[in-house]
């Protein structure tokens, strides 16, 4: 594969304004403002744990809440990987991670089947995190799946402090995308998939 999987969206909305670069196959660098301190320290653990450079810049209602940040990055952030895959000739596609921190432990599979959908199970210990709604990480992730395209399973699997369980949530779909993104020298030019086409 010798075309650069990068991509540059922007995403403007009377609730944010939004614009994400990335290069899929960069070295984990980021430079991160979203306003949400916990939440820029999720995004730079895809940035580190899936090699992908990451340059994304919001500004949202947070007079309001976070909601609409923390949703409409993960809706920009699925667009730009979207755009920057291609057509997945040659990916392995599929992906899975587990990882732990201390007593925390998650797990998260993905498939870049063309077919959004998003199960997710994790029982966070405490709502907030810094400031943080820890309900926002499943809004994060539907926004995702929903605009790059692809299933998404993740579990925590075991779990006491909330940071804990967010950050093992992160790292571990960093991994997964990192996988599921890596070029299968096996697979040549084509798409893998028997119907031809994801």
């Amino acid at each position: 594969m010798t075309a650069e999987r990068i991509a540059d969206v922007t995403r403007n909305t009377a609730e944010t304004q939004i614009r994400v670069r990335i290069n899929l196959d960069g070295t984990g660098t980021s430079k991160l403002s979203t306003g949400i301190g916990f939440f820029d320290h999720m995004l730079d653990q895809i940035a580190r744990h899936g090699l992908i450079d990451l340059d994304i810049d919001c500004k949202g209602d947070l007079h309001i809440d976070g909601h609409h940040t923390v949703e409409d990055v993960g809706i920009t952030l699925g667009q730009a990987v979207a755009k920057a895959v291609g057509d997945k000739r040659g990916l392995r596609r599929y992906g899975h991670a587990y990882v732990p921190l201390d007593e925390a432990l998650s797990r998260v599979v993905i498939d870049f089947s063309g077919r959004p959908g998003l199960h997710m199970r994790v029982p966070f210990k405490s709502g907030m995190v810094g400031a943080f709604d820890t309900q926002l990480a499943f809004e994060f992730f539907q926004g995702f799946a929903n605009h790059a395209l692809v299933t998404l399973h993740i579990d925590n699997l075991h779990g006491d402090n909330a940071h804990h369980q967010c950050e093992t949530v992160f790292k571990a779909f960093a991994r997964a995308v990192r996988m599921a993104l890596e070029v299968d020298p096996r697979m040549g030019n084509t798409i893998p998939s028997t119907k031809g086409s994801l």
